[in-house]
C-alpha cells in the first residue's frame, strides 16, 4: 500500500484573521500533485459534499488527489468571529477571505482546483475578486454548482427592495434574538416528519429526488442554526460580482446548474457564462438547487476534467 492509501483523515483548526475558527477536513498525502478545496452553500455544512467526496476516495488513496472542505464561519463545526455579533457585518466579501485564509494555511504551495456550491460559489468569486492575483498560478481551476453572481434580492428600485431594507435588519435581529424559541418550533416538524421533507422538496429538488437525498439534505440543513439562516439571508441579497470575475477568466471554469432550480435559476448561469465566456455551462435536466446529491457523477466528471487540466500544467 501506497503512503496515500495507509494516511488517515485528519482535521485542521484555520483561525481567520478576524477570529473565526473554521473546522477543516484534509484527505489524501500532502505530496499529492493537486489540491481540491471544496466550499459549501448557506444553511449547510462540508457534509453537502460526501456524495462527490465518495466517488473520489480512490483518486485520492492513490495520492492524485488532495481534497481539503470546511465548513463556513457560522455552519457545521465553525464559529462565529466577535465582529459577527454585528449581522451587518457578516458579507459574502468575508467567506471569500475565509477561503483565502484555508488556502494560506492548508494549502500554500502547488496548484489548487477550488469547487463552490451555491453560497460557496459565490464565496469563491468573492475570493477571485478580493486576491486576484492568486488566480492562474495558485487556483487552476474552479467548479461554480448552482450559484450566481448577483441579483438575488428583489430588483433595485422597486417596492420589493425598499421594503427589504427597510425591514430585514429588524427581521434578522428578531430571528438571532428568538433564536432559542425558534429551535424550539424547529423541534416539532424534524427531518424525518413528511411536512418537513414535502417543504425541503419542493424547495430544493427535481424531479427525480429520491426520500432518501431529501431525507439526507433536510438533516444537514435542520443541523444549521437560526442565526447562520437570519444572518447570511440578506447578506445573499447583497452579493454582486458580476463585474468583477476577470480573474476567474484566467483559469478554466465550469458551471452546473438544475432545470428545477428555484434558489438560484438557470438565468444565474446563463449570466455567468456570459460573463465567463471561456466557461463550459451544463445545464441538467430534472434536477433543482442539490446538484450534489441528485447528480453527483455529474459533479465528479466536472472536477476530473478540471483536475485533469490543473495536472497537465503541472507536468507540462
Amino acid at each position: 500500500m501506497t503512503s496515500a492509501q495507509t494516511r488517515e483523515r485528519r482535521t485542521a483548526a484555520v483561525r481567520t484573521d478576524d477570529g473565526a475558527v473554521l473546522h477543516v477536513t484534509i484527505d489524501g498525502s500532502d505530496d499529492a500533485p493537486v489540491t481540491l478545496v471544496l466550499a459549501h452553500g448557506w444553511t449547510l455544512s462540508q457534509a453537502s459534499w460526501d456524495d462527490p467526496v465518495g466517488r473520489l476516495v480512490p483518486r485520492i488513496a492513490a495520492g492524485e488527489l488532495r481534497l481539503v472542505r470546511y465548513d463556513q464561519r457560522g455552519h457545521g463545526r465553525s464559529t462565529w468571529a466577535p465582529a459577527d455579533d454585528d449581522p451587518a457585518a457578516v458579507t459574502i466579501d468575508r467567506l471569500g477571505l475565509d477561503l483565502g485564509c484555508v488556502l494560506d494555511r492548508l494549502a500554500p504551495s502547488g496548484p489548487v482546483v477550488v469547487a463552490g456550491h451555491s453560497m460557496g460559489g459565490m464565496t469563491i468569486m468573492c475570493l477571485a475578486a478580493a486576491r486576484p492575483e492568486l488566480f492562474g498560478d495558485r487556483v487552476r481551476g474552479a467548479l461554480l454548482v448552482s450559484t450566481s453572481a448577483g441579483e438575488l434580492g428583489p430588483p433595485p428600485g422597486t417596492a420589493k427592495e425598499r421594503m427589504a431594507r427597510r425591514f430585514a435588519p429588524g427581521l434578522v435581529a428578531a430571528a438571532v434574538g428568538g433564536a432559542r424559541v425558534i429551535e424550539g418550533l424547529r423541534r416539532l416538524t424534524p427531518p424525518e416528519s413528511r411536512q418537513h421533507r414535502r417543504i425541503v422538496r419542493g424547495l430544493l429538488y427535481g424531479a427525480d429526488a429520491t426520500d432518501e437525498m431529501v431525507r439526507e439534505g433536510a438533516e444537514i440543513m435542520h443541523a444549521t442554526t437560526v442565526r447562520a439562516f437570519a444572518v447570511f439571508y440578506p447578506a445573499l441579497g447583497d452579493h454582486d460580482k458580476r463585474t468583477e470575475l476577470a480573474a476567474l477568466a484566467r483559469v478554466p471554469v465550469e458551471i452546473l446548474v438544475g432545470t428545477s432550480d428555484g434558489l438560484t435559476p438557470v438565468r444565474h448561469s446563463r449570466a455567468l457564462a456570459e460573463a465567463l465566456p471561456d466557461a463550459v455551462l451544463h445545464v441538467e435536466p430534472r434536477t433543482g438547487h442539490m446538484l450534489l446529491q441528485e447528480r453527483p457523477q455529474l459533479v465528479v466528471d466536472a472536477l476530473g476534467r478540471l483536475l485533469a487540466r490543473a495536472a497537465d500544467r503541472v507536468t507540462a
